[in-house]
């Protein structure tokens, strides 16, 4: 038997795990039809297939045939097409998902999931393969890529830099506003986590600076993103000034937000739908149990982004985030997710668990939440009575934790994650 582990690319921990008992031939790549499908956007719709070629003495025979864009490295080293021996780490792209490949013996796997060996060894070979692959770049011509490759399908190194900011290659401007820009740098030093790693550099406008209130937010996203420690989160990496403008650099989320998903696929199921905000609630959980409870104020389907390897959600920008207790501030909050003491520039922790009623509207009909808000009595309220995805137990759920007044809403994010957790069919 064979078994592909999924590893958390940092810890090496193992997040998913796939056995095949009889396969000759395992596909693997972002297309629905593969054996192991991961969607993630480094990874080739085709990107990886192990062929058996035989068996010998000491048990199968395995081959590799690497059939992606941006590459696969088998142990931390390029390769095309290469014998696939036992407890490989096989990586799909520079920064892609990492399996490790293993032959188990079938009753060993009923005793459950394989130990995954210490990352000491993977780690060297990782930094000494990179070296080798940074002395093969400055002969490489990089011929035979892609348009749309990010790395050398040869010699493993960035195709294209845009620029250097410190020791950050930027390779691409993921987005750009009045506040600053945001790039998918390449950190090919390893100086933040010990190997070469994409991960997101946000940068501040130098003009910004002269702006307060620009400058509270940027430097209150890395201060507590510094401070906190959760799956759903991103991880802090670094925070610096340059040239008068500040940075920082953070977790890369291979994954799609809520909102484009939705506008690309339309609406999802309601159990899909309740599986994503139960898990934005231990998120929230997580904030509110800080000491003092941290309140996020902008929770929305463009915030709620879903980690494609593992289908888990994880929060995104935490400029906006306030302790509770501190004085009334700006008035943050996206039209239609905001909760009405939000809207006064007094926010709690059940205005976060509100912004859930309305995110779930969306995630249900494909359409602005706002669309479904009218007058009902003296107050404005979400009216989905005729929603036909929406249950009347899931529609009370909704009710509750979008009542005008905070004491009458779900008071946690455990007793809303409960209340959802039982509409589930």
């Amino acid at each position: 038997m064979v078994s592909l582990t999924l590893l958390e690319p940092q810890q090496k921990t193992p997040l998913q795990q796939w056995c095949f008992e009889n396969s000759s031939i395992i596909r693997i790549g972002r297309g629905a039809d593969n054996h192991v499908v991961l969607t993630d956007s480094l990874v080739s719709r085709h990107h990886l297939e192990l062929r058996q070629v035989g068996s010998a003495n000491n048990g199968d025979t395995w081959r590799l045939i690497s059939q992606g864009t941006n590459g696969t490295f088998l142990n931390g080293i390029l390769v095309i097409q290469s014998p696939l021996p036992d407890n490989s780490l096989l990586q799909l792209a520079q920064g892609g998902p990492i399996l490790q490949f293993q032959i188990q013996d079938v009753t060993a796997l009923e005793t459950g999931l394989q130990q995954i060996p210490g990352t000491e060894e993977n780690a060297a070979e990782t930094v000494y393969s990179a070296q080798n692959r940074a002395n093969l770049s400055s002969a490489c011509t990089h011929e035979g890529n892609s348009p749309n490759n990010l790395f050398c399908i040869h010699c493993g190194q960035p195709l294209s830099v845009q620029q250097k900011i410190r020791h950050y290659q930027v390779l691409q401007t993921l987005g750009q506003g009045g506040m600053g820009t945001t790039y998918l740098a390449w950190d090919a030093t390893g100086q933040i986590v010990g190997i070469s790693q994409l991960l997101v550099l946000k940068q501040m406008n130098a003009d910004m600076v002269r702006i307060a209130k620009a400058q509270e937010l940027f430097e209150r996203e890395a201060y507590t993103l510094k401070s906190l420690n959760h799956p759903g989160i991103p991880k802090y990496y670094d925070f610096f000034v340059e040239g008068g403008k500040k940075y920082l650099a953070m977790e890369l989320i291979h994954g799609q937000d809520l909102e484009k998903r939705i506008f690309t696929t339309g609406p999802v199921t309601p159990n899909q739908a309740i599986a994503w905000m139960i898990q934005t609630c231990d998120i929230l959980d997580y904030l509110h149990s800080q000491s003092p409870p941290l309140i996020h104020r902008d929770i929305k389907p463009a915030n709620l982004m879903v980690r494609g390897s593992v289908n888990r959600i994880v929060v995104l920008d935490f400029g906006a985030v306030k302790e509770i207790g501190t004085a009334p501030g700006t008035r943050i909050g996206a039209e239609g997710y905001c909760a009405p003491e939000q809207e006064r520039g007094q926010p709690l922790t059940q205005s976060d668990l509100y912004a859930i009623g309305p995110t779930l509207i969306f995630l249900l009909t494909g359409e602005n939440p706002f669309k479904y808000y009218r007058q009902r009595g003296r107050n404005f309220r979400f009216d989905v009575a005729k929603v036909p995805t929406i249950s009347s137990q899931l529609r009370d759920v909704i009710d509750r934790v979008t009542e005008p007044l905070p004491r009458d809403r779900y008071q946690t994010a455990k007793e809303l994650a409960a209340a959802l957790s039982a509409c589930k069919v």
